[in-house]
């Protein structure tokens, strides 16, 4: 996602005057910076990583500094990601046995306004990840995972159809609203006779001359039915649509058709019935014709709103989610949720290494760091610390929003981790009564939280290299 300049050097400007709660409300303010979910986590860090490592700078040997510390914190951040890497496990699941997925999704799913059909749309979410995800290669592939909404109905009649759903219905009200066995050929070219590609005018003079031409209308649309029908297609979807002529020829050769079909859903009904999207129909044969055990077209509410349901394809990793809610603002909402939610157990899918949460891995790496700052005598040690207090952030944040007095809390929960050796403990948010986040199954994904250290370094190393010339309200920075 592109950024203007402007965007980002406020966004630096709030980072450096250390303001995380100007950071929260710039991140509202602008609503296309909400798919950047993975800068959003580090800029907690930067918050008082840049502003100690600015400030260390300013009081050691002058501007040189600037220049000698970003290229030392590619080699300080190794020590908490190596910490990670320690303390990190494995979540196992199987096909057969996905309970800690489902966990993973409730989780995920608690805060968010499908809460109370958490339950559902969780287990919704990790069944389509395992319907199209590769196992052995672990890989998801998200083409093959539709999310499709309508207005009506509540959230808990939102399902998962191991299949395709169309926005579309039958093309004449009289056709069939059921298929068995469906063998489809899909379409690109128009259901009517040619025409020229230039501008052209037809005059018609006589009666004569209108008969001449609806009976080559009539022959054109009978030959294109004819040569639909020798393949044994028994459906025909259409990209493009057809007058009421040829609407009516197809009801009278039995040949069921849906018209007006958008070329994205094309191409996923193709992979889901393993056809062949054909563009002339002199190029129409049985073997590029799709497979379904069952088309149906099914109404909704009072206005009898109708879609088509494509199952039992032929290529079975194709899925689609069908969302309902009472208005549009709470289908978007469940659909960026179930987004969230597929992505989680995605994650875990490519690499099911996790670490645990509440604070718990930035409490360990902070340790870490401060143990390793107490064994050097240069002046490096200062930046250490200056990271591993950034690392504090974390927790301090989580406890604050929490209502628990947050440097009381840090402090406890660090001491636990010396004594108990025990570095699962964290922040009890929840208000249980243990701070075992191995126990409340709190985690999060190695990946993202590998990621939130990498980028939150990386844009420090940024910052700091540019410090001397970003001036805010006049005065030099």
């Amino acid at each position: 996602m592109e950024t203007s300049p402007s965007l980002m050097m406020e966004l630096l400007s709030l980072v450096k005057w250390k303001s995380a709660i100007k950071l929260q409300s710039f991140w509202f303010n602008y609503p296309s910076l909400r798919m950047m979910k993975l800068v959003m986590a580090p800029l907690v860090l930067l918050s008082l990583l840049v502003p100690s490592l600015n400030k260390l700078s300013s009081c050691l040997i002058g501007g040189s500094t600037l220049f000698v510390l970003p290229m030392g914190l590619k080699e300080l951040v190794r020590l908490p990601l190596t910490t990670l890497i320690q303390f990190q496990t494995r979540l196992n699941f199987s096909l057969d046995n996905t309970s800690n997925l489902l966990k993973t999704a409730k989780t995920c799913l608690g805060s968010k306004i499908v809460s109370k059909c958490h339950d559902q749309f969780a287990q919704i979410a990790v069944d389509a990840v395992l319907s199209v995800a590769d196992l052995e290669r672990k890989d998801v592939d998200f083409e093959l995972i539709k999310v499709e909404g309508k207005v009506g109905g509540s959230m808990a009649d939102s399902l998962l159809v191991k299949g395709v759903i169309i926005d579309k219905d039958m093309s004449h009200p009289q056709m069939p609203k059921e298929i068995q066995d469906a063998k489809i050929a899909i379409l690109t070219c128009a259901f009517e006779p040619p025409r020229p590609k230039t501008k052209h005018k037809l005059d018609i003079e006589s009666v004569e001359e209108y008969q001449k031409l609806r009976e080559y209308e009539t022959e054109t649309f009978q030959k294109m039915i004819k040569q639909v029908k020798d393949t044994g297609a028994n459906l025909v979807i259409c990209q493009w649509g057809f007058d009421d002529e040829a609407n009516h020829l197809l009801l009278q050769n039995e040949l069921p058709a849906v018209r007006w079909v958008g070329g994205p859903e094309i191409e996923l009904i193709a992979i889901a019935t393993n056809a062949r999207i054909v563009p002339r129909f002199e190029d129409l044969s049985e073997a590029k014709l799709g497979k379904a055990g069952k088309v149906r077209e099914v109404c909704f509410g009072t206005t009898k709103e109708r879609m088509l349901i494509i199952e039992e394809c032929a290529n079975t990793r194709a899925v689609t989610i069908f969302v309902r809610g009472g208005n549009k603002m709470i289908i978007d909402e469940a659909k960026r949720s179930l987004h969230d939610a597929i992505c989680v157990v995605r994650n875990l899918i490519r690499d099911n290494r996790i670490v645990y949460g509440g604070g718990a891995a930035e409490i360990a790496c902070s340790l870490a760091v401060s143990r390793a700052a107490d064994e050097i005598a240069s002046v490096e040690q200062y930046a250490m610390r200056a990271f591993a207090s950034a690392l504090d952030a974390v927790p301090l944040t989580l406890a604050e929003n929490s209502g628990l007095a947050p440097i009381e809390t840090l402090a406890d929960v660090k001491s636990e981790q010396i004594a108990q050796n025990n570095f699962a403990l964290g922040v009890d948010c929840n208000g249980i009564g243990s701070s075992d986040m191995k126990a409340q199954f709190v985690i999060d994904p190695f990946i993202s939280k590998r990621q939130q250290f990498l980028l939150a370094t990386q844009l420090v190393k940024m910052i700091l290299k540019i410090d001397d010339v970003i001036t805010h309200s006049g005065q030099e920075a």
